[in-house]
């Protein structure tokens, strides 16, 4: 089963006409190389395909030589770089082959946005070209699934997710035997390599916590309570689950109201199979009482890929008073406001009166009777 991915064409276009170097962020195994090396073959160039694990390749790649680098890419017309965050100073290197061989494309992919990043902002400014892929998206099976098909698939994909290799996958052990696999060989790797962590159980076990506390607010002096961290810590593990594409927060949205809360946050997860595995429970949604939460989950996470993908300016939050009024997603679009709840059965009709009373009534509850219309 082949997977359109919504990124293809655009990334396609700019390699071939921006003249900017291409880097495609994103998690371990959502289908970052597939799409590339897709996008490569279609542009009919010839190309040098780079694995930047082979010793070989980061000599010449970190080594500030331009005439290192001119042998290394003499006779092709794309370099292609896998996993770039692995190659020490990427960043200055790549702005050589940019200025010295214009006329090279140059595309390279990197799992972790932390890694790569600090490396390539400073030297790549005004020459570069971003995109981020996450795991694949509803809409993206929308191409070749009507409606039907994507709500008969729903359970599944509240349980297992939405990993490429997790969608092509029939069998439900082998689904498992993946997710678990992803878990604990792919998910802290770039973290742990790279940050000299000094406890890594602890990384786990925070994840462990935030996924017990789905679409609940989390506090952060509980979070190093739990884990015997100091906040500074604790802090710091969030920002790398973030950059790593793991985890995302949603801050609470205020415009200074003495009864609204204003400091708290929440977390989700960019997949619910990673969520689901991080907890160690698989089982169906008719066995669970935490439908609710993967429902939100699910949700939140495919709203922000439609957002990430069709370039929309727009910022998230949660709202609270202390009272207990509630909005699952508010959306600030330059100064309108969008708030929407989240039900996997009954719907609420309206906004609590609070809400209205200070921001209008520019409501919409998600049920699984519209979602499809909302994140398609």
């Amino acid at each position: 089963m082949i997977i359109p991915r919504t990124l293809q064409e655009r990334i396609k276009y700019d390699l071939i006409h921006s003249g900017k170097v291409i880097l495609l962020y994103g998690p371990r195994q959502a289908g970052k190389t597939t799409l590339s090396k897709d996008i490569i073959n279609q542009t009919g160039l010839k190309s040098l395909f780079v694995n930047a694990d082979q010793l070989k390749y980061i000599d010449v790649l970190s080594s500030r030589d331009l005439k290192q680098l001119q042998s290394l890419v003499s006779g092709y017309q794309l370099l292609f770089i896998d996993e770039g965050q692995r190659i020490p100073e990427i960043g200055i290197n790549l702005k050589i082959l940019h200025d010295e061989m214009p006329e090279l494309k140059v595309f390279v992919t990197g799992s972790s946005s932390f890694l790569l990043s600090d490396k390539v902002t400073e030297a790549l400014t005004g020459r570069k070209k971003t995109y981020t892929l996450l795991p694949v998206s509803m809409q993206e099976l929308s191409v070749n699934q009507n409606k039907f098909e994507l709500n008969d698939q729903l359970n599944e994909r509240l349980i297992y997710g939405m990993y490429p290799e997790v969608i092509t996958t029939k069998n439900y052990k082998e689904k498992e035997d993946y997710l678990r696999e992803v878990t604990t060989s792919y998910l802290y790797k770039d973290i742990l390599e790279l940050e000299h962590i000094r406890y890594p159980v602890k990384i786990r076990n925070l994840l462990k916590l935030l996924a017990l506390q789905l679409g609940a607010q989390v506090s952060i002096n509980e979070l190093c309570k739990s884990l015997g961290l100091n906040r500074e810590t604790v802090e710091r593990y969030l920002f790398l689950l973030e950059q790593s594409f793991i985890i995302y927060r949603l801050a609470a949205f205020s415009r200074n109201q003495r009864a609204e809360i204003r400091k708290s946050q929440k977390f989700y997860f960019y997949d619910n199979g990673i969520r689901n595995m991080m907890i160690d429970n698989m089982n169906d949604i008719g066995i669970r009482n935490d439908t609710g939460a993967l429902w939100e989950n699910f949700i939140i996470s495919e709203r922000r890929k439609k957002l990430l993908y069709g370039n929309a300016h727009v910022n998230s939050y949660f709202w609270r008073n202390y009272a207990g009024a509630e909005i699952d997603l508010v959306e600030e679009a330059g100064s309108k406001l969008t708030a929407f709840e989240i039900k996997y059965k009954k719907a609420r009709l309206k906004a609590p009166k609070a809400w209205i009373d200070s921001y209008g009534d520019n409501y919409q509850c998600i049920t699984k009777e519209n979602y499809l219309d909302w994140i398609l």
